[in-house]
């Protein structure tokens, strides 16, 4: 029990420990660099836009790629995917600062390398964040996830400021060049770390086809579907703050370099006050009125940083959003994660962050716009209002509370037999089970099969149908398809302990001297595809 509710639980376990301690040094150098990124902006460019748009470049590949980096991470080693994604972003990042010591940077180039640098970032966060769960057991992750968002503000709260002081000092292309030491203590790290092997008899899932998988887990599960949506307005109304920051540094309160990173890092100091908050306010308060009072704490912010002229009062106000915006996106992040089996949960994160980064992305480029035209505080003001909105979105469509479901595979399910000699990629396969209910059961059974279809299909099933015998109506049949042996094997084993539950209670509605009958087929046509043509005219028969 202690470590359900313990912040440092997840401290106790060696691996999660050592990289998350290396995960610290590299984003201390990603936050300089962001600083270093923004502040050049301002330098070279007069547009405000321009100048949001470098939080955009860096959130916009996280929202394109996160679900492909997602179905690689379900399906591929994630600890070589982060050490690629690594090795990536370290080659771009001291190319950025070749180019900024030769002052060859302009406004587009600039964010084209903020744009690589993101896509390296989309590569490495769905592996990463799905290892947790691999470094540490499932009723220490929640704290892992808060622990990870401490880390992340730890360097947030300090980063900046020294970020600022090392541009005002050196230029930008001393934190680029710090950015780029800093890879090296992590790719370190994941050289160490030896994670277990996962056996799998089964051919790895195509791109697609992992894809097609992880977005109907996805649609089929209304919880996550509702973090997904909350996320994406969250991000596009408080993203606003991040955005214009720069902006209000230089022009609302007439500051440097240096004031710019002071005040992104009071964002951070709220946010690790948020974070180490986050165990005791999830003891006290539901995950929807959590998420609503962050919305709230980033709209009077907002308010107050767009009518503010003090540096001070914009820094002290910004302390609010910072712990505001840790406890909505690690709560978003947790509800992912405890709602999602292991193997769909890479890609269930990556979707979760398209949502997340899309709205982060989308609602820079619109505060930018809106702030070139119609002023900083102006758009400032605007978010607000759009924070607002976002409360009253939760009195139609709360977020989910956490629920302790247990979703480890069931384990019971072991291929059959055949007489036919299949190969995985045999198919279409044809599932039928056969049931016998009584029908003072109907009805319970039916409620029972409603689930059992969500689930199915869920799992990758298709073609999914129920029914009813018209001579032997106690008799019903259920019926789907999927597309090879490989994919029937891969649907039985993603039964969750969870899902067992429904099938359990199905069984014992089942009146048979035995169990429910299945039976597997595999389709074959009886006409050749390519004869299968309807002819206008009869085929000539003299040749």
């Amino acid at each position: 029990m202690p470590d359900r509710i313990s912040t440092l639980a997840p401290f106790r376990h060696q691996t999660f420990r050592t990289i998350w301690i290396a995960s610290l040094a590299s984003n201390f150098g990603s936050l300089i660099q962001a600083v270093g990124a923004a502040w050049m902006m301002t330098s070279i460019s007069e547009s405000q836009d321009m100048v949001a748009l470098v939080q955009a470049s860096t959130a916009l590949p996280i929202m394109l790629f996160s679900m492909i980096a997602g179905a690689l991470a379900d399906n591929f080693n994630r600890r070589s995917l982060m050490l690629t994604a690594q090795v990536f972003m370290l080659v771009v990042s001291i190319t950025l600062t070749v180019f900024a010591y030769l002052d060859l940077l302009t406004p587009w180039l600039l964010l084209a390398f903020t744009f690589l640098l993101g896509c390296g970032v989309a590569l490495n966060n769905p592996s990463w964040q799905a290892s947790v769960g691999d470094m540490v057991p499932r009723e220490v992750l929640p704290a892992a996830v808060t622990i990870n968002s401490v880390g992340f503000n730890i360097t947030r709260s300090l980063g900046p400021a020294i970020g600022g002081a090392i541009v005002a000092a050196g230029g930008a292309a001393a934190a680029f060049a710090v950015n780029s030491c800093s890879y090296f203590t992590l790719i370190y790290a994941l050289l160490r770390w030896k994670p277990e092997k996962r056996d799998d008899v089964l051919p790895r899932e195509t791109l697609l086809r992992a894809l097609s998988a992880g977005f109907g887990y996805v649609v089929m599960s209304p919880n996550i579907l509702n973090v997904l949506f909350r996320a994406l307005v969250f991000g596009i109304s408080a993203s606003a703050i991040l955005a214009l920051l720069p902006i209000v540094a230089r022009d609302l309160v007439s500051g440097g370099p240096l004031t710019y990173g002071i005040m992104l890092g009071a964002f951070g100091v709220g946010a690790i006050a948020g974070a180490m908050a986050n165990s005791r306010l999830r003891e006290k308060m539901s995950s929807e009125m959590i998420v609503r009072l962050s919305f709230l704490g980033f709209a009077a912010s907002a308010a107050v940083i767009g009518l503010s002229s003090s540096a001070w009062v914009t820094t002290f106000a910004l302390l609010v959003p910072g712990a505001c915006w840790v406890l909505a996106l690690s709560l978003f992040n947790t509800t992912v994660q405890l709602s999602t089996p292991r193997w769909v949960v890479g890609r269930a994160l990556s979707f979760y962050q398209t949502a997340a980064f899309g709205g982060i992305a989308g609602g820079s480029w619109l505060w930018g716009v809106l702030s070139e035209t119609l002023g900083v505080s102006i758009a400032l003001t605007l978010s607000s209002l759009a924070m607002l909105v976002g409360v009253v979105i939760g009195l139609r469509l709360a977020l989910p509370q956490f629920v302790d479901l247990n979703l480890d595979p069931v384990n019971r399910f072991s291929a059959p037999s055949l007489r036919l000699d299949l190969q995985m990629r045999s198919g279409p396969i044809v599932s039928l089970v056969d049931y016998t209910i009584a029908d003072e059961d109907v009805p319970e059974f039916l409620t029972l099969m409603s689930r059992r279809r969500r689930i199915r299909i869920r799992d990758g099933a298709r073609q999914w149908a129920l029914m009813r015998d018209l001579e032997h109506p106690e008799i019903w049949t259920e019926t789907y398809h999927t597309a090879t042996w490989a994919d029937y094997v891969r649907h039985n084993q993603r039964r969750t302990q969870a899902d067992a539950e429904v099938w359990d209670a199905i069984r014992r509605l089942h009146r048979g001297e035995e169990g429910p009958r299945a039976h597997r087929m595999i389709e074959r046509q009886t006409i050749p595809p390519r004869n299968d043509v309807f002819h206008k005219s009869p085929p000539d028969l003299h040749h």
